[in-house]
């Protein structure tokens, strides 16, 4: 793959045989990315498990502290009351058995996450096809099957990410925006890896934290020294 030559003046910055403080990497994260837009800052944290067994998956959510530094929009399906207190709570948008031939036929995925109350889960699991592969089918782990959909609704909003292995261990996660600056990159950095360590699995065995990296939208990952974070 050709790369810019932005993105190889970059490239020069990272010591890629070190293992940077979590500081260290949100300073550098600032100063790699080259894009004329406020680039995402993402962390990528493979974990010493096999996400094949169900006794070792990782998966949870949290509300970083200073949020992710982007709009999120949110679909709840609930009925009668429930409906009204989204509405009222700010959901995006809310609905029933109606959504389902306009997200399965016609393609409609103009939302970010996707609440539900637990009677309309029945509903919304014969959309399982589309919003499973999309990562957005609703989990009680990740706190969006609930009947307090106001709450959900406002942690989401206040920038509560899911978090979750992919088939090669690794959760990758947006963190902020590279104009947070170093202290509110590592705070939500930090609250993060206290979730991912509080879901270590019982079943996991020899080191959790294999590795870590930060990297911004354009730029190269930068690794983080796992040792010095706490488990």
């Amino acid at each position: 793959m050709k790369r810019g030559k932005k993105y190889i003046e970059a490239a020069k910055l990272i010591d890629r045989s070190t293992l940077y403080e979590a500081r260290e990497a949100m300073e550098l994260v600032q100063k790699v990315a080259i894009a004329k837009f406020d680039e995402t800052v993402e962390a990528h944290i493979k974990l010493g498990v096999d996400s094949r067994h169900a006794d070792q998956q990782v998966r949870g959510a949290v509300v970083l502290p200073h949020g992710t530094g982007k709009t999120v929009r949110v679909l709840v399906f609930a009925k009668g009351d429930k409906a009204k207190e989204a509405e009222e709570a700010g959901a995006d948008f809310v609905g029933g058995e109606e959504l389902v031939p306009k997200i399965q036929n016609e393609g409609w995925l103009e939302f970010d996450v996707v609440v539900a109350t637990p009677d309309m889960m029945a509903v919304v699991g014969r959309l399982g096809r589309v919003l499973g592969p999309k990562g957005l089918m609703p989990n009680p782990k990740a706190g969006t099957v609930t009947m307090d959909v106001a709450k959900a609704i406002a942690d989401i909003k206040a920038g509560k990410i899911e978090y979750r292995l992919d088939k090669t261990n690794i959760i990758h996660v947006p963190i902020g925006k590279v104009s947070f600056g170093t202290d509110k990159l590592l705070d939500n950095f930090q609250t993060l890896m206290s979730a991912v360590i509080k879901a270590k699995p019982a079943a996991a065995k020899g080191q959790y934290l294999k590795s870590i990296a930060v990297s911004s939208t354009m730029s190269p990952g930068i690794k983080i020294n796992p040792l010095k974070i706490s488990e």
